[in-house]
């Protein structure tokens, strides 16, 4: 296991607009109306977004085996990086990007492997997945606690959940032009795009196991399991 970075250099402290910021969400149909209106630039696939995260998807989400569920899976951006025998489920509440994951892949299809599911409800029963997984989404759920939660009730007892977050970098300049762009990012999406992606699982009750970050801070990966039973 990694140790944080920003626990080992120390970003610059906290601001009151990011804690501003930190604090707010948007509602569901907020969120789909605002990656409708921003699809492209939203879009995990892109070359720029996959120039950034892939190698971090390839690694972390190359552990997923049996049956998978991404959470927020947008374009079907991590299918690529996942072993070629897991089953794969998606789950996205933009309908555009679920369109776009059918386009890009062929043995994807909409409500078969694909469905239109808002994160913190999803309608699968207890312990239906042997792996959770979800990048760069916590920053836009309404209440990610919620959307946390409901990954680890789906995942069997003895499954694993893997996330791919950005955050706030451990870099003191970098973090405080996030901060200083934070405002109009999420205005625009949604997105808390300073936030510390730690501290958000940490209000779950998800058991995190290990954790890595790279990119200047900037990106975390987290592997959790469900909390044990009573």
């Amino acid at each position: 296991m990694t140790t944080n970075e920003s626990a080992q250099h120390g970003g610059s402290q906290p601001t009151g607009d990011r804690d501003s910021i930190g604090s707010r969400s948007k509602s569901v149909p907020e969120i789909r109306e605002a990656v409708a209106d921003h699809v492209d630039e939203m879009d995990g696939s892109s070359t720029v977004n996959r120039l950034l995260t892939a190698r971090y998807r390839r690694r972390h989400f190359a552990r997923a085996s049996g049956r998978v569920l991404d959470v927020a899976c947008g374009s079907g951006t991590n299918v690529e990086y996942l072993p070629e025998d897991v089953t794969y489920v998606g789950v996205d509440i933009s309908p555009e990007m679920l369109a776009r994951a059918a386009d890009r892949f062929e043995r994807l299809r909409r409500g078969e492997s694909l469905y239109e599911m808002n994160a913190q409800d999803l309608a699968f029963d207890d312990d239906s997945f042997d792996t959770v997984i979800s990048s760069m989404s916590t920053c836009m759920f309404p209440d990610p606690v919620v959307a946390l939660e409901e990954m680890a009730r789906v995942c069997a007892s003895d499954g694993k959940i893997l996330l791919l977050e950005h955050g706030r970098s451990s870099v003191g300049p970098i973090a405080r032009l996030q901060d200083w762009r934070a405002e109009p990012r999420y205005e625009k999406t949604g997105c808390r795009w300073n936030q510390e992606p730690l501290a958000v699982v940490s209000r779950s009750n998800l058991v995190v196991e290990g954790t890595t970050t790279g990119m200047l801070g900037m990106v975390t990966t987290i592997t959790a399991r469900p909390p044990d039973g009573d």
